[in-house]
C-alpha cells in the first residue's frame, strides 16, 4: 500500500510554473491534504511578471540563411528585426569580450549572472542562449526569463534555441543573424503556502521546499519531493508536544528566481528575529543518489548534522555553504539556515527538463530521507534554545553577497558614478 506522501507526490504530478493557475492548483491540493489530517493553513500571494510573446524568430543570414525556432526571454528588450554580426562566446575571457563587442552573442547554455555582465560590459548589443542534450532524441524549446537581477546589469534583446540548433549555427560558421522579439509583460499572482504549528513559546523553526516546476517538467523530484516531505513533517509532528513553534512554507515560483522565499521574508521582516533556524528540502527521494546538508551558519551546525547522521546511522555529507534554493534568502535576514537533499549521480536522474520524472524515485528512499530530516526538525522544535548560534559568519556573508551579484552590483554603480 502507497503512503499518503506518495500518493500526494502523484497528485503533484503535473507541471506547475510560477504565477499560473496550475501553480495555484497544486498549492491547494496540498492545502486540502492538510484539512484532511486537522492543520489549517492560509495562501499568501504575491506579484510576478509573466510576458505574452506575439513574435520571436532567429534567422541566419550570412553564410547561409535558415530561419530557427526560438524562445523569447522574458522581460528581454524588444526588437523589430535586430541584425549583427555573431560570436560564440565561449567564455569570460579578455579575448571573447574583444571580440563580441558590438555583436550578438551567442552564449554557452544558461545564462549566468556572471555571463551577461560579461557581455554587456562588452557592449555586446544581444544574446541567444540553447538547452538540450544532442544525445537525446528529443528535446523541447524552453523559455528563459531576463530576471531582474541580470537586468540590473542592462536590458539586450535576447532568444532561446534547440543545443542542436546551436551546434548547427557554429559548426557552419553563421557569421550574421537577425532576432526579432516582441512581447508584453504584464504582473500575475504566485503563491506561498504557510502552515502554523503552534509549540510553548514564541520561537519559530521555519521549514521551506518549493512546490513549483519548471516549463516542460513535471517536477516529481524538484520538487515534489520536498514539498511531500514538509506535508510528511506536518503529519508526525502535529499532535507532538514542541518547545519551539513549526512553521512550515510551501514557496511559489521558486525556479524563477527564489520569488517565494523572497516575497515571505520582505513581507514578514518583523518574524525573522523570533525565527532561530530555517531547514530547506529540495530534492530527496532518489533512487541513486547521496544525501548532503549545506548549512549557510556557524559550523556548530555543520558538526551537529555530521554527528546526528552518524548516530542514526545515516549517511550524509555536510558542508558549510550557499545552496540555492529557499533558505538562502531567510540566511539573507540573518537566519540561520540549512538545505537537505539528495543528488543524483551522473545519468541516473535530471532536473529542470521533461527527463525528471517519478520512475526515478523511490517511495523507500523518500521515507528515508522524510524520517532522517523530522527527527533532526523535532530536535530542533524541542531544544532548551535552538542551538545554532543567531548570526551568520563573515564568510557565509561574503558568499550570500556573490550569490546575489551585490558586489558586482557595487562596482557597477561605482563605475558609472566614476
Amino acid at each position: 500500500m502507497k503512503s499518503n506522501e506518495y500518493e500526494l507526490l502523484e497528485k503533484l504530478y503535473f507541471e506547475r510554473i510560477g504565477g499560473t493557475d496550475q501553480e495555484l492548483e497544486a498549492c491547494h491540493i496540498i492545502q486540502d491534504e492538510l484539512s484532511k489530517i486537522g492543520l489549517e493553513s492560509h495562501i499568501e500571494a504575491f506579484d510576478v511578471v509573466t510576458n505574452h510573446v506575439s513574435k520571436v524568430s532567429l534567422e541566419v543570414l550570412q553564410p547561409y540563411q535558415k530561419t530557427y525556432e526560438a524562445t523569447a526571454y522574458m522581460g528581454c528588450t524588444n526588437t523589430e528585426g535586430l541584425a549583427g554580426d555573431l560570436c560564440y562566446f565561449e567564455s569570460d575571457n579578455a579575448v571573447s569580450r574583444k571580440q563580441v563587442s558590438g555583436k550578438i552573442a551567442l552564449v554557452n547554455g544558461y545564462l549566468g549572472m556572471k555571463t551577461f555582465k560579461a557581455i554587456t560590459e562588452a557592449k555586446a548589443i544581444g544574446f541567444i542562449t540553447y538547452n538540450g542534450n544532442i544525445d537525446r532524441e528529443e528535446n523541447d524549446l524552453d523559455p528563459r526569463e531576463l530576471r531582474e537581477t541580470l537586468q540590473e546589469f542592462g536590458n539586450l534583446p535576447g532568444v532561446n534555441i534547440r543545443v542542436d540548433d546551436a551546434m548547427e549555427m557554429v559548426a557552419k560558421g553563421a557569421s550574421e543573424v537577425r532576432i526579432v522579439v516582441k512581447q508584453t509583460i504584464e504582473k500575475v499572482h504566485s503563491h506561498n503556502l504557510v502552515c502554523d504549528i503552534k509549540g510553548e513559546n514564541d520561537d519559530i523553526l521555519v521549514c521551506t521546499a518549493h512546490y513549483d516546476s519548471v516549463p516542460h517538467s513535471k517536477g516529481a523530484y524538484d520538487n515534489a519531493t520536498g514539498s511531500v516531505c514538509l506535508y510528511g513533517l506536518a503529519k508526525e509532528l502535529k499532535d507532538k508536544k514542541l518547545g519551539h513553534s513549526i512553521r512550515l512554507i510551501w514557496c511559489g515560483s521558486e525556479e524563477r528566481g527564489l520569488l517565494g522565499s523572497k516575497a515571505y521574508v520582505e513581507a514578514h521582516q518583523e518574524e525573522m528575529e523570533h525565527i532561530g533556524l530555517c531547514v530547506n528540502v529540495d530534492m530527496i527521494g532518489s533512487i541513486m543518489g547521496r544525501r548532503i546538508a549545506v548549512c549557510t551558519s556557524d559550523m556548530s551546525l555543520v558538526h551537529y548534522i555530521d554527528y546526528f547522521g552518524k548516530i542514526k546511522g545515516f549517511p550524509i555529507e555536510v558542508s558549510q555553504g550557499v545552496y540555492s534554493s529557499d533558505s538562502t534568502p531567510f540566511a539573507d535576514k540573518g537566519v540561520p539556515a540549512v538545505s537537505f537533499a539528495r543528488i543524483t549521480t551522473s545519468g541516473t536522474g535530471e532536473i529542470h527538463s521533461r527527463y525528471d520524472v517519478i520512475e526515478h524515485l523511490s517511495e523507500q528512499m523518500l521515507v528515508q530521507d522524510t524520517s532522517f530530516i523530522c527527527d533532526f526538525v523535532e530536535k530542533m522544535a524541542n531544544a532548551y534554545v535552538i542551538p545554532v548560534p543567531k548570526e551568520i559568519p563573515d564568510n557565509m556573508k561574503e558568499e550570500i553577497e556573490k550569490y546575489y551579484g551585490r558586489d558586482l552590483k557595487k562596482k557597477k554603480e561605482e563605475e558609472k558614478k566614476a
